[in-house]
């Protein structure tokens, strides 16, 4: 199997307060984004990976990342786009044409447990499946409210998950869902929600909740922490 890695790196992360991009911004000595690429630039079954950055940072990825760190699988580093779709449609233009199977994951997220990948794989080899994303249980009570914040209703958690990455598709249903209509690829939050959306068969497994996305400055606290752990430090 040919195994593509898109890795969406262009959030400029506001919300960290970091004044530019937290992809590149230090966790536990490397940039978030080489924690991220580490985790798939050993596995035998990545055949090629293509990331996706804001251009103010790609000549710092190179340099600061691909080249002090050797991950010579890094294939093409495209230009992210306004929104993360964006991004994703120009990182799977760059994917080989042999590709069979693409999995894209969040440059923000760098604890993913690279062991897990495999049981992804093993599930989108299955026929009929278009898609397997990892999540999580919602443990937490939802409320939908109103623009003013009134309840309007519970929804029942026992079916509820949160979306992780990285998410797996096969290459043609991937293509059939990036070649919606703008409008489309705009109001969708993940990809597994356009291939849904382009009537796609996408199967949940469960992820891990140590594959934390980096969001707000606590974030940066529990990702050292959960690396200390790994290391038994």
């Amino acid at each position: 199997m040919f195994l593509s890695v898109i890795i969406a790196a262009g959030g400029i992360g506001s919300r960290m307060k970091l004044g530019g991009s937290k992809q590149m911004a230090p966790l536990a000595g490397k940039p978030v984004l080489a924690h991220a690429l580490a985790i798939f630039a050993g596995l035998a079954d990545v055949s090629e990976i293509v990331i996706a950055i804001g251009a103010e940072d790609a000549e710092r990825c190179r340099t600061e990342i691909l080249d002090k760190y050797g991950f010579n699988k890094v294939t093409a580093v495209v230009p992210g786009g306004e929104r993360r779709a964006d991004s994703v449609k120009n990182a799977l233009a760059a994917v080989a044409p042999g590709a069979e199977v693409v999995a894209i994951h969040d440059g923000a997220r760098p604890l993913f447990p690279a062991e897990l990948l495999n049981e992804g794989l093993a599930e989108i080899r299955k026929d009929g499946m278009d898609g397997v994303i990892f999540a999580v249980p919602v443990t937490d009570t939802i409320k939908k409210a109103d623009k003013g914040g009134i309840i309007t209703g519970t929804l029942q958690r026992s079916r509820l998950w949160a979306a992780q990455t990285p998410q797996i598709f096969t290459l043609p249903m991937l293509a059939k869902a990036y070649n919606q209509p703008a409008e489309v690829l705009a109001s969708a939050t993940d990809d597994a929600q356009l291939v849904e959306q382009a009537g796609g068969r996408v199967k949940i497994i469960m992820g891990s909740e140590q594959n934390i996305k980096l969001t707000k400055p606590v974030d940066m606290l529990l990702a050292e922490e959960i690396i200390k752990m790994r290391l038994g430090s």
